[in-house]
């Protein structure tokens, strides 16, 4: 079984110039990758 995983520095589309990424997509992508949270 492998370890849980939490990414603790991520960019969203609100950090200026450092992030596109938007809100939906990231939540999307860490329930796809089965990780417990993140941190923006």
């Amino acid at each position: 079984m492998a370890k849980p995983f939490v990414h603790l520095h991520c960019h969203s589309e609100y950090s200026l110039l450092d992030g596109a990424c938007r809100m939906p997509e990231l939540a999307a992508r860490v329930k796809e990758l089965g990780q417990p949270a993140l941190a923006l």
